[in-house]
């Protein structure tokens, strides 16, 4: 099953206790309501249902889900959804539901799995597409099951990525030398008045 939401605003200057402003990706500032779908491994609709405009996207996403079991007697669903949909409360909630859950999601540092391959192919790139495995058992403290980790290099990714960086350092390079302004960039180093390009921190991310 896949969920999503999305918000329908409506051009009245009030608020009423269902259509309210809230979080718009568009950013407006108008009266919404909240809109969660839930749909088949296909896309095909399942169910969709509304909340008010001002309540966060994470907290409507269960209800959709135990509703929909309810009205089709399901005992089990596998849930698919970003990060940004399953919040640590989320997953919680669905652990405790008995639900399985898929989250995709970016992550900051390279994984252990995968900086254990480079060191065993040190003069080999990592094929595009290359699936990497990690379990990650429960502790005996834990109340969450056991679960599994799936690393992806995709090649066009990375190219994506490392062009964004040689922009955020050209950027950083400009504002250095006084052609831009300084604007939020991690590859800026202030140090009182004087200002640098983070070499080691761009090396690093890339």
């Amino acid at each position: 099953m896949l969920y999503d939401v999305s918000t329908l605003y409506f051009e009245t200057d009030a608020g009423d206790g269902f259509r309210e402003p809230g979080f718009s990706k568009e950013r407006r500032l108008d009266p919404q309501i909240t809109i969660g779908l839930l749909t088949d491994a296909s896309g095909f609709p399942l169910m969709v249902q509304a909340f008010e405009g001002n309540k966060a996207e994470t907290h409507t996403m269960l209800p959709v889900i135990q509703a929909f079991m309810t009205a089709h007697r399901l005992a089990d669903v596998t849930v698919v959804a970003d990060a940004g949909m399953i919040s640590e409360a989320n997953k919680q909630a669905l652990e405790q539901a008995g639900l399985s859950f898929i989250l995709g999601m970016k992550i900051p540092e390279v994984p252990y799995v995968v900086k254990q391959w480079r060191r065993e192919h040190p003069d080999t790139q990592i094929p595009d597409g290359h699936i990497f495995i990690q379990p990650w058992p429960a502790a005996a403290t834990q109340s969450r099951r056991d679960q599994m980790i799936y690393y992806q290099y995709r090649a066009d990714r990375a190219r994506r990525t490392l062009r964004g960086i040689d922009e955020q350092v050209a950027k950083a390079e400009r504002a250095v030398d006084g052609q831009a302004p300084v604007k939020r960039n991690r590859f800026i180093r202030l140090d009182g008045a004087l200002k640098s390009v983070n070499r080691p921190a761009a090396a690093a991310a890339a």
